[in-house]
Protein backbone atom coordinates (compact mmCIF):
# COMPACT_ATOMS: atom_id res chain seq x y z
CA UNK A 1 0.00 0.00 0.00
CA UNK A 2 2.09 2.58 1.37
CA UNK A 3 6.12 3.79 -0.28
CA UNK A 4 8.54 1.77 1.07
CA UNK A 5 11.88 2.27 2.03
CA UNK A 6 13.50 3.87 -0.63
CA UNK A 7 17.10 3.44 0.68
CA UNK A 8 18.49 0.06 2.19
CA UNK A 9 20.25 0.27 5.65
CA UNK A 10 23.59 1.02 5.71
CA UNK A 11 24.57 -2.75 6.02
CA UNK A 12 24.71 -3.19 2.19
CA UNK A 13 27.35 -0.58 2.43
CA UNK A 14 31.28 -0.89 3.50
CA UNK A 15 31.70 -0.48 7.32
CA UNK A 16 32.52 2.49 8.60
CA UNK A 17 34.28 3.60 11.29
CA UNK A 18 32.48 5.92 14.03
CA UNK A 19 33.67 7.91 17.00
CA UNK A 20 31.52 8.27 19.79
CA UNK A 21 31.60 11.79 19.28
CA UNK A 22 30.83 11.43 15.64
CA UNK A 23 27.99 9.19 16.59
CA UNK A 24 25.22 11.89 17.29
CA UNK A 25 27.55 15.08 18.42
CA UNK A 26 26.60 17.26 21.47
CA UNK A 27 26.99 17.43 24.86
CA UNK A 28 27.67 15.22 27.17
CA UNK A 29 24.90 13.37 28.83
CA UNK A 30 23.86 12.58 32.40
CA UNK A 31 24.85 9.32 32.56
CA UNK A 32 28.55 10.16 31.32
CA UNK A 33 28.05 9.21 27.92
CA UNK A 34 27.88 10.92 24.73
CA UNK A 35 24.27 12.01 24.29
CA UNK A 36 21.92 9.68 22.47
CA UNK A 37 24.49 7.01 22.63
CA UNK A 38 26.06 5.17 25.68
CA UNK A 39 29.69 5.75 25.52
CA UNK A 40 31.41 2.97 23.22
CA UNK A 41 34.24 0.94 24.71
CA UNK A 42 36.42 1.36 21.21
CA UNK A 43 35.22 3.40 17.50
CA UNK A 44 31.82 1.94 16.71
CA UNK A 45 32.27 -0.22 13.49
CA UNK A 46 29.90 -1.29 11.09
CA UNK A 47 26.15 -1.70 10.92
CA UNK A 48 23.54 -0.34 13.47
CA UNK A 49 20.63 -2.68 13.28
CA UNK A 50 19.74 -2.50 17.00
CA UNK A 51 20.00 -5.78 17.82
CA UNK A 52 22.32 -7.31 15.77
CA UNK A 53 24.91 -4.32 17.30
CA UNK A 54 23.88 -5.02 20.57
CA UNK A 55 24.59 -9.17 19.95
CA UNK A 56 27.99 -7.88 18.25
CA UNK A 57 28.72 -5.20 21.39
CA UNK A 58 28.87 -2.74 18.71
CA UNK A 59 26.57 -0.94 20.94
CA UNK A 60 25.70 -0.68 24.53
CA UNK A 61 23.10 -2.77 26.26
CA UNK A 62 21.45 -0.75 29.21
CA UNK A 63 20.98 -2.47 32.34
CA UNK A 64 18.30 -2.98 34.54
CA UNK A 65 16.13 0.42 35.25
CA UNK A 66 14.81 0.60 38.68
CA UNK A 67 12.97 4.59 37.03
CA UNK A 68 12.71 5.82 33.91
CA UNK A 69 15.88 7.53 32.47
CA UNK A 70 15.97 11.05 33.65
CA UNK A 71 17.18 14.11 31.24
CA UNK A 72 16.17 17.31 30.10
CA UNK A 73 14.56 19.65 27.59
CA UNK A 74 17.56 21.16 26.29
CA UNK A 75 18.86 17.42 25.49
CA UNK A 76 16.00 16.60 22.97
CA UNK A 77 17.52 15.47 19.85
CA UNK A 78 14.90 16.19 17.29
CA UNK A 79 15.27 20.39 17.17
CA UNK A 80 19.11 20.13 17.01
CA UNK A 81 19.31 17.74 14.48
CA UNK A 82 16.76 19.52 12.33
CA UNK A 83 18.51 22.61 12.57
CA UNK A 84 21.91 21.08 11.46
CA UNK A 85 20.32 19.14 8.52
CA UNK A 86 18.13 22.35 7.24
CA UNK A 87 21.70 24.65 7.29
CA UNK A 88 23.77 21.12 5.24
CA UNK A 89 21.12 20.30 3.15
CA UNK A 90 18.76 23.25 2.35
CA UNK A 91 16.91 21.73 -0.37
CA UNK A 92 15.05 19.25 2.32
CA UNK A 93 12.89 22.60 1.93
CA UNK A 94 11.15 20.78 -0.91
CA UNK A 95 10.31 17.43 0.91
CA UNK A 96 8.02 20.03 3.07
CA UNK A 97 3.78 19.27 2.80
CA UNK A 98 1.03 17.73 2.23
CA UNK A 99 0.95 14.28 -0.28
CA UNK A 100 -1.96 14.80 -2.45
CA UNK A 101 -2.34 11.06 -3.04
CA UNK A 102 -3.14 9.89 1.25
CA UNK A 103 -6.90 11.12 0.60
CA UNK A 104 -7.33 8.20 -1.80
CA UNK A 105 -5.16 5.78 0.12
CA UNK A 106 -7.52 6.56 2.98
CA UNK A 107 -10.36 6.49 1.34
CA UNK A 108 -9.43 3.20 0.18
CA UNK A 109 -8.88 2.01 3.55
CA UNK A 110 -11.49 3.05 4.70
CA UNK A 111 -13.84 1.36 1.88
CA UNK A 112 -12.34 -2.15 2.22
CA UNK A 113 -12.53 -2.02 6.24
CA UNK A 114 -15.72 -1.64 6.04
CA UNK A 115 -16.70 -3.81 3.32
CA UNK A 116 -14.94 -6.37 5.43
CA UNK A 117 -17.47 -5.70 8.20
CA UNK A 118 -19.79 -6.42 6.15
CA UNK A 119 -18.31 -9.67 4.74
CA UNK A 120 -17.04 -11.26 8.29
CA UNK A 121 -20.03 -10.46 10.11
CA UNK A 122 -21.60 -13.84 10.02
CA UNK A 123 -18.56 -15.74 10.84
CA UNK A 124 -17.20 -13.90 13.49
CA UNK A 125 -17.09 -16.04 16.34
CA UNK A 126 -15.65 -18.91 14.22
CA UNK A 127 -11.98 -19.61 13.63
CA UNK A 128 -12.34 -17.77 10.13
CA UNK A 129 -13.16 -15.22 11.96
CA UNK A 130 -10.41 -14.76 14.26
CA UNK A 131 -7.81 -15.32 11.92
CA UNK A 132 -9.63 -12.89 9.35
CA UNK A 133 -10.02 -10.19 12.52
CA UNK A 134 -6.32 -10.86 13.30
CA UNK A 135 -4.87 -10.77 9.59
CA UNK A 136 -7.07 -8.84 7.89
CA UNK A 137 -8.68 -6.51 10.55
CA UNK A 138 -6.30 -5.55 12.70
CA UNK A 139 -3.89 -4.48 9.68
CA UNK A 140 -6.24 -2.36 8.18
CA UNK A 141 -7.42 -0.65 11.45
CA UNK A 142 -3.50 -0.26 12.54
CA UNK A 143 -2.99 1.43 8.65
CA UNK A 144 -6.34 3.80 9.35
CA UNK A 145 -4.47 4.91 12.75
CA UNK A 146 -1.38 5.55 11.07
CA UNK A 147 -3.48 7.27 8.34
CA UNK A 148 -5.14 9.70 10.52
CA UNK A 149 -1.88 10.46 12.30
CA UNK A 150 -0.56 11.47 9.34
CA UNK A 151 -3.51 14.02 8.53
CA UNK A 152 -2.98 15.37 12.19
CA UNK A 153 -0.08 16.70 10.82
CA UNK A 154 -1.98 18.54 8.05
CA UNK A 155 -0.28 16.48 5.69
CA UNK A 156 -3.18 15.17 3.41
CA UNK A 157 -4.31 18.59 2.04
CA UNK A 158 -3.04 21.97 2.28
CA UNK A 159 -5.58 23.54 4.41
CA UNK A 160 -5.82 22.97 8.16
CA UNK A 161 -9.91 23.27 7.95
CA UNK A 162 -9.29 19.85 5.13
CA UNK A 163 -7.27 17.95 7.17
CA UNK A 164 -9.59 18.51 9.81
CA UNK A 165 -13.01 17.68 8.02
CA UNK A 166 -11.68 14.70 6.20
CA UNK A 167 -9.85 13.64 9.34
CA UNK A 168 -13.51 13.22 11.22
CA UNK A 169 -16.10 12.87 8.94
CA UNK A 170 -13.94 9.62 6.91
CA UNK A 171 -10.50 8.36 8.23
CA UNK A 172 -12.35 8.11 12.01
CA UNK A 173 -15.66 6.28 10.66
CA UNK A 174 -13.89 2.42 11.19
CA UNK A 175 -12.15 3.23 14.53
CA UNK A 176 -15.85 3.39 15.77
CA UNK A 177 -14.94 5.42 18.88
CA UNK A 178 -14.88 9.81 17.98
CA UNK A 179 -10.66 9.75 18.47
CA UNK A 180 -9.41 12.32 15.96
CA UNK A 181 -9.45 15.38 17.92
CA UNK A 182 -8.20 14.16 21.28
CA UNK A 183 -5.30 12.32 19.52
CA UNK A 184 -4.14 14.97 17.66
CA UNK A 185 -4.20 17.36 20.47
CA UNK A 186 -1.54 14.90 22.67
CA UNK A 187 0.36 14.24 19.85
CA UNK A 188 1.23 17.15 18.57
CA UNK A 189 2.40 17.97 22.46
CA UNK A 190 4.56 14.36 22.09
CA UNK A 191 6.15 15.72 19.30
CA UNK A 192 6.56 20.00 20.88
CA UNK A 193 7.44 18.52 24.74
CA UNK A 194 8.98 15.15 23.75
CA UNK A 195 9.30 13.08 26.96
CA UNK A 196 8.53 15.94 29.21
CA UNK A 197 6.71 14.37 32.04
CA UNK A 198 2.98 15.49 33.19
CA UNK A 199 2.40 16.49 29.34
CA UNK A 200 3.69 13.81 26.95
CA UNK A 201 0.85 10.85 27.75
CA UNK A 202 3.07 8.51 25.17
CA UNK A 203 4.96 7.93 28.29
CA UNK A 204 4.59 5.18 30.67
CA UNK A 205 3.27 6.23 34.14
CA UNK A 206 5.81 5.68 37.23
CA UNK A 207 2.61 3.31 37.94
CA UNK A 208 2.96 1.53 34.83
CA UNK A 209 6.62 1.08 35.06
CA UNK A 210 6.02 -0.40 38.52
CA UNK A 211 3.78 -2.73 38.03
CA UNK A 212 4.44 -4.33 34.58
CA UNK A 213 8.15 -5.27 34.72
CA UNK A 214 7.83 -8.96 34.70
CA UNK A 215 7.22 -11.42 32.02
CA UNK A 216 3.27 -11.60 32.96
CA UNK A 217 3.22 -7.80 33.36
CA UNK A 218 4.70 -7.07 29.59
CA UNK A 219 2.90 -9.24 28.07
CA UNK A 220 -0.30 -7.80 29.88
CA UNK A 221 1.07 -4.53 28.92
CA UNK A 222 1.53 -5.44 25.46
CA UNK A 223 -1.94 -7.01 25.15
CA UNK A 224 -3.91 -4.14 26.09
CA UNK A 225 -1.82 -1.37 25.23
CA UNK A 226 -4.22 0.27 23.30
CA UNK A 227 -6.24 0.95 26.09
CA UNK A 228 -3.14 2.62 28.04
CA UNK A 229 -3.03 4.63 25.11
CA UNK A 230 -7.04 5.34 25.34
CA UNK A 231 -7.14 5.89 29.02
CA UNK A 232 -3.57 7.07 30.42
CA UNK A 233 -4.04 10.83 29.27
CA UNK A 234 -7.11 11.44 31.38
CA UNK A 235 -4.64 10.55 34.50
CA UNK A 236 -2.00 12.96 33.43
CA UNK A 237 -3.54 15.39 31.56
CA UNK A 238 -6.36 16.67 30.52
CA UNK A 239 -7.17 18.19 27.45
CA UNK A 240 -10.83 20.25 27.76
CA UNK A 241 -13.38 19.31 25.47
CA UNK A 242 -14.27 21.51 22.44
CA UNK A 243 -17.07 22.07 19.23
CA UNK A 244 -14.61 19.76 17.34
CA UNK A 245 -14.88 17.02 19.37
CA UNK A 246 -18.80 17.00 19.89
CA UNK A 247 -19.26 16.82 15.86
CA UNK A 248 -16.49 13.84 15.78
CA UNK A 249 -18.62 12.50 18.44
CA UNK A 250 -22.02 13.14 16.04
CA UNK A 251 -19.97 11.95 13.00
CA UNK A 252 -19.01 8.69 14.74
CA UNK A 253 -22.34 7.64 16.08
CA UNK A 254 -24.22 8.32 12.95
CA UNK A 255 -22.49 5.83 11.20
CA UNK A 256 -22.28 3.47 13.76
CA UNK A 257 -26.10 3.76 13.83
CA UNK A 258 -26.08 3.26 10.01
CA UNK A 259 -23.98 0.32 10.23
CA UNK A 260 -26.39 -1.23 13.04
CA UNK A 261 -29.51 -0.38 11.20
CA UNK A 262 -28.42 -2.18 7.89
CA UNK A 263 -25.43 -4.78 8.93
CA UNK A 264 -26.23 -5.43 12.18
CA UNK A 265 -24.24 -5.27 15.52
CA UNK A 266 -21.60 -7.69 14.26
CA UNK A 267 -20.12 -5.03 12.10
CA UNK A 268 -19.57 -2.85 15.00
CA UNK A 269 -18.09 -5.65 17.00
CA UNK A 270 -15.89 -6.53 13.95
CA UNK A 271 -14.42 -3.04 14.14
CA UNK A 272 -14.12 -2.82 17.52
CA UNK A 273 -12.18 -5.96 17.99
CA UNK A 274 -9.96 -5.00 14.99
CA UNK A 275 -8.92 -1.60 16.71
CA UNK A 276 -8.42 -3.62 20.02
CA UNK A 277 -6.39 -6.52 17.94
CA UNK A 278 -4.48 -3.66 16.10
CA UNK A 279 -2.90 -2.33 19.67
CA UNK A 280 -1.92 -5.04 20.80
CA UNK A 281 -0.39 -8.25 20.09
CA UNK A 282 0.16 -7.68 16.56
CA UNK A 283 3.51 -7.01 14.27
CA UNK A 284 2.09 -3.83 12.77
CA UNK A 285 1.40 -2.79 16.90
CA UNK A 286 5.44 -2.52 17.13
CA UNK A 287 5.83 0.74 16.15
CA UNK A 288 4.79 1.81 19.65
CA UNK A 289 7.26 0.16 21.24
CA UNK A 290 10.07 0.31 18.79
CA UNK A 291 9.85 4.60 17.98
CA UNK A 292 11.09 5.47 21.93
CA UNK A 293 11.98 2.57 23.96
CA UNK A 294 15.34 2.85 25.16
CA UNK A 295 17.40 -0.22 23.81
CA UNK A 296 20.70 1.07 23.73
CA UNK A 297 22.38 3.80 25.80
CA UNK A 298 19.79 6.77 25.58
CA UNK A 299 19.26 6.86 22.05
CA UNK A 300 15.44 7.45 22.87
CA UNK A 301 14.22 7.55 18.98
CA UNK A 302 14.45 4.65 16.45
CA UNK A 303 13.71 4.28 12.85
CA UNK A 304 12.78 1.22 11.35
CA UNK A 305 13.56 0.06 7.61
CA UNK A 306 11.56 -2.77 6.70
CA UNK A 307 8.71 -4.12 4.62
CA UNK A 308 6.12 -3.42 7.12
CA UNK A 309 6.65 1.16 6.41
CA UNK A 310 4.62 -0.59 3.48
CA UNK A 311 1.62 -1.11 5.37
CA UNK A 312 2.11 2.00 7.70
CA UNK A 313 2.35 5.04 6.08
CA UNK A 314 6.08 4.85 6.14
CA UNK A 315 5.65 5.23 10.22
CA UNK A 316 9.13 3.52 10.73
CA UNK A 317 11.23 6.36 9.72
CA UNK A 318 10.44 7.69 12.61
CA UNK A 319 13.77 9.39 13.82
CA UNK A 320 13.31 11.18 10.04
CA UNK A 321 9.61 11.97 11.21
CA UNK A 322 10.39 13.89 14.44
CA UNK A 323 13.07 15.65 12.42
CA UNK A 324 10.57 16.60 10.39
CA UNK A 325 6.52 16.18 11.19
CA UNK A 326 5.75 18.83 8.28
CA UNK A 327 7.09 16.21 5.46
CA UNK A 328 4.63 13.05 4.21
CA UNK A 329 4.89 10.00 4.58
CA UNK A 330 5.80 9.18 1.15
CA UNK A 331 9.25 11.77 1.22
CA UNK A 332 10.36 10.19 4.35
CA UNK A 333 13.00 8.10 2.57
CA UNK A 334 13.96 10.65 0.38
CA UNK A 335 14.87 12.96 3.49
CA UNK A 336 17.13 9.83 4.86
CA UNK A 337 18.94 9.41 1.16
CA UNK A 338 19.66 13.03 1.27
CA UNK A 339 20.89 13.34 4.64
CA UNK A 340 23.09 9.78 5.34
CA UNK A 341 25.45 11.34 7.65
CA UNK A 342 22.81 12.10 10.23
CA UNK A 343 20.54 9.04 9.76
CA UNK A 344 23.18 6.57 8.82
CA UNK A 345 24.82 6.72 12.06
CA UNK A 346 21.74 6.12 14.27
CA UNK A 347 20.64 2.34 15.41
CA UNK A 348 17.38 1.32 13.79
CA UNK A 349 15.40 -1.48 14.09
CA UNK A 350 15.38 -3.67 10.65
CA UNK A 351 11.99 -6.05 12.56
CA UNK A 352 8.82 -5.10 14.22
CA UNK A 353 8.12 -8.48 15.75
CA UNK A 354 11.61 -8.86 17.29
CA UNK A 355 11.31 -5.79 19.09
CA UNK A 356 7.90 -7.44 20.92
CA UNK A 357 9.54 -10.61 21.20
CA UNK A 358 12.98 -8.73 22.87
CA UNK A 359 10.26 -6.28 25.43
CA UNK A 360 8.59 -9.72 26.40
CA UNK A 361 11.83 -11.98 26.74
CA UNK A 362 14.49 -9.22 28.06
CA UNK A 363 14.03 -8.97 31.69
CA UNK A 364 16.59 -5.56 31.28
CA UNK A 365 13.63 -4.03 29.14
CA UNK A 366 10.39 -2.80 30.58
CA UNK A 367 8.13 0.38 30.55
CA UNK A 368 11.15 2.20 32.63
CA UNK A 369 13.33 2.04 29.31
CA UNK A 370 12.21 5.45 28.59
CA UNK A 371 13.22 8.92 28.43
CA UNK A 372 11.59 11.53 30.34
CA UNK A 373 12.21 15.02 31.07
CA UNK A 374 11.39 17.88 33.66
CA UNK A 375 12.11 21.46 33.77
CA UNK A 376 10.57 24.21 32.23
CA UNK A 377 8.67 23.88 28.69
CA UNK A 378 10.32 25.27 25.89
CA UNK A 379 8.42 27.59 23.45
CA UNK A 380 6.58 26.10 21.02
CA UNK A 381 7.78 25.04 17.57
CA UNK A 382 6.15 26.91 14.78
Amino acid sequence: MCKGPSSSPSKKSAPVERSAKTFLGGGPSNTGGVYGIAQPRQSLRGDLDVFDALKKKNLDKVGKLDDFIWSDMRKDPHPARRTKIMKAHPEVRKLIGPEPITKWVVLALVAAQVCSAIYIKDDLFTLKGFVFLYVVGATLQQAVFLAAHEIVHNLAFKSKMSNKVFNMSITNLPMVFPMVFTFQAYHLEHHTFQGLEGVDTDLPTAFEGWLFGSFAGKLFFLTFQILFYMFRPMAVKVHPVNVWHLLNLATCMTFNAVMVHYFGWNTILYLVLSTFMAGGLHPCAAHFLAEHYVFTGEVETYSYYGPLNWLTFNVGYHNEHHDFPNIAWTRLPELKRLAPEFYDILPYHSSWPMVIWKFLTDSQITPHNRVKRTGKEPKKLK
